[in-house]
């Protein structure tokens, strides 16, 4: 496939570019620094900015999908920043007419008993909130649209560097937890669900979840 991956060289980005390169996909990366994009086959890098939507509209067309890892982490407004990015993000991939938008979502947004999420819970930790609240309202914003052909993909409660398994579980809105409690998938195995969803489309028009 031909896909644009706005945020390619961020941490997530770094491993969903890894992977869809892997399986032979043609990759342009979208990103601020696009000189920081090494040279590979199948890939090609341009000079991306989210809050500009027309121009970002542009830059979309012609992808048989845009997979968005964008994050507002490295910003001190962090919420304000993010959901403006998300805005802009859906209103480009539907003005490009992009056959699918998949996103990269938190783990705040999952539940954790019926009705309760877990950004919500006291132990959430604080340093984390702004973005997991920014999360929560990006998938809100896409659950509100009717055009887009959208899915997003929220990881376990930690997402860390480990190993490209393939074995995990995939879940709905519920966060998944092991035999010892944890939530946890490493941003390897992330980047094989969600590449998996790419080709498979399993999950169009909602969000599903994956953990160990």
């Amino acid at each position: 496939m031909k896909i644009a991956l706005i945020g390619a060289s961020g941490y997530v980005g770094s491993a969903l570019l890894k992977e869809a390169l892997s399986r032979g996909h043609h990759v342009t990366a979208l990103v601020s620094r696009p000189e920081r994009i090494e040279v590979q086959a199948n890939l090609a890098a341009a000079k991306v900015d989210v809050q500009d939507s027309a121009q970002l509209a542009e830059q979309l067309k012609g992808f048989d999908a845009v997979v968005s890892a964008f994050s507002g982490h490295a910003q001190a407004e962090q919420f304000d920043y993010f959901v403006k990015g998300v805005r802009s993000i859906i209103a480009a991939a539907k003005a490009a007419q992009a056959p699918r938008l998949l996103v990269v979502g938190g783990a705040g947004s999952l539940e954790v008993a019926p009705g309760v999420q877990l950004v919500d819970t006291p132990e959430f930790p604080e340093q984390w909130k702004a973005s997991a609240l920014g999360a929560r309202e990006a998938l809100n914003l896409l659950r509100a649209e009717t055009e887009l052909n959208w899915t997003l993909l929220s990881p376990s409660a930690m997402l860390q560097p480990g190993q490209r398994t393939g074995q995990f579980r995939l879940g709905k809105d519920q966060l998944l937890v092991d035999a010892e409690g944890n939530s946890h998938i490493s941003v390897e195995d992330y980047a094989v669900a969600m590449i998996d969803e790419l080709e498979k489309g399993e999950h169009q028009r909602s969000r599903f979840t994956v953990g160990y």
